[in-house]
């Protein structure tokens, strides 16, 4: 993949390349982690005036679906644009729309401004999966987004773990949200002079893309030719619609569990606000070991099968809700199951919008197929981010945590279907195209 002492310009810029699309996306968690760090503030503050946890998992659900929109609309861009151009654009609206919602003095101007946040925030992802495309060779696309992957539990540990030490140190929520559109905007400054959107734009060669993905490719064309082109070819591939019904499953358990956790932490394991932040990025940290061990398992001993995963994981994930559903007793528990979480979850789910996104849509089409993937199972989230906050305000935590096993032994029998019909056909052969393995 990347070399450590880089001996030839290529591999110096593709060095830079990822340096500062790891820092650049781990940012955007910045101002992304802190409504799930401030939501028992602003439940303690605004509670008199209609702010429940029903309402702010509204809030939540209205900010996925603008996310889930803007999946399409900016990979598309993405594709059109330059990856350059839409990456930096989404940091300088969410640093606008963060000071929006932090100036905010009612429930109106939250849904507003975190609607307008999440909609801008869905060009991350979009531009750094096209930068990616073009800046190196399908051959290590797996190795580059397993290490790409882990930007957004680095953002979303790092995120808590500052938001939090603030609110140790009396800042209010109001400073979380300015805190973290300084620091957003700081590191947009430097990406802005880090990243260059294609190695052509900096007089060098481009890397071989994939001759296997669902576009006509050659060794010049970057570009899709029309914007009807792009979306065309992944709805008549089977395989990638499977996808999307895992995408729909496991994007809505990742965002359930993101931004619900601080809030179950108080609640149901009486921790302070500032220790179930910070006690919060376990889900995160996990989630790492998760995302790396996921490729090395399905790499060395699954010979590149993903389902087998993707099941084991989904059906480990029950048992784990189930007992989240139990009353707690004692801090242990609830922080242990939360862990769990994170390493059966992440891993699985950062199969989808990253390598595979990569080898269906090559460079032409990568952030179409990561936002297409992405679009789908951010409009899971939307209804499982407000049902879960409706459930443990009006009937506990157990029937939401319930509820959510449902939806994941649902997303294991997706898993069966895709491991049954793609990968155990006669010829073993991968679907799209795709390399073996998520090779990290």
């Amino acid at each position: 993949m990347l070399k450590l002492l880089p001996s030839t310009p290529l591999h110096r810029w593709q060095l830079r390349t990822a340096v500062s699309l790891f820092v650049g996306y781990s940012a955007y968690y910045l101002c992304r982690s802190n409504l799930a760090v401030a939501a028992p503030l602003l439940i303690r503050e605004f509670g008199s005036r209609g702010l429940n946890k029903e309402v702010l998992g509204q809030i939540a659900s209205l900010g996925v679906l603008c996310y889930a929109a803007g999946k399409v609309v900016n990979g598309v861009l993405g594709d059109l644009l330059g990856g350059k151009r839409i990456f930096l654009l989404g940091m300088v609206g969410a640093v606008v729309a963060t000071v929006a919602f932090g100036l905010g003095q009612g429930v109106a101007v939250f849904f507003g401004a975190w609607a307008m946040n999440r909609l801008v925030q869905a060009m991350g992802w979009a531009g750094l999966v096209n930068i990616t495309a073009n800046w190196f060779s399908y051959r290590s696309y797996g190795k580059i987004m397993g290490v790409l992957s882990l930007s957004y539990l680095v953002g979303d540990i790092a995120a808590k773990l500052i938001l939090g030490q603030l609110l140790t140190l009396g800042v209010s929520w109001r400073g979380l949200f300015g805190a973290a559109a300084g620091i957003l905007a700081l590191v947009a400054l430097a990406n802005w002079w880090s990243l260059a959107s294609t190695p052509a734009s900096v007089g060098l060669p481009a890397p071989p893309t994939n001759p296997d993905s669902l576009f006509d490719t050659d060794t010049t064309a970057g570009q899709p030719t029309s914007l009807g082109a792009l979306p065309r070819p992944y709805f008549s591939s089977p395989a990638f619609l499977l996808m999307l019904m895992l995408s729909f499953g496991l994007t809505a358990l990742r965002e359930a569990f993101s931004f619900w956790v601080p809030t179950y932490l108080v609640e149901a394991a009486h921790l302070s606000e500032s220790a179930a932040s910070q006690y919060s990025a376990l889900y995160s940290a996990f989630g790492m070991v998760s995302i790396l061990g996921a490729g090395y398992v399905s790499d060395t001993w699954l010979r590149g099968q993903r389902g087998p995963l993707l099941l084991g994981a989904c059906l480990g994930l029950v048992p784990v809700l189930v007992l989240m559903a139990q009353p707690a007793s004692s801090l242990v528990l609830p922080l242990v199951l939360t862990s769990l979480a994170g390493l059966l979850l992440l891993g699985p789910y950062s199969f989808l919008a990253g390598a595979m996104a990569l080898d269906a849509g090559g460079r032409r089409g990568a952030a179409t197929a990561a936002g297409l993937i992405d679009a789908v199972g951010y409009v899971g989230s939307t209804g499982a981010l407000w049902l879960t906050g409706r459930m443990a305000e009006r009937q506990g935590w157990g029937v939401a945590f319930l509820a959510l096993a449902v939806l994941a032994a649902s997303t294991a029998l997706a898993a069966w279907v895709f491991y049954r019909t793609q990968e155990q056909r006669p010829s073993q052969a991968s679907p799209l195209g795709a390399t073996p393995a998520v090779d990290l």
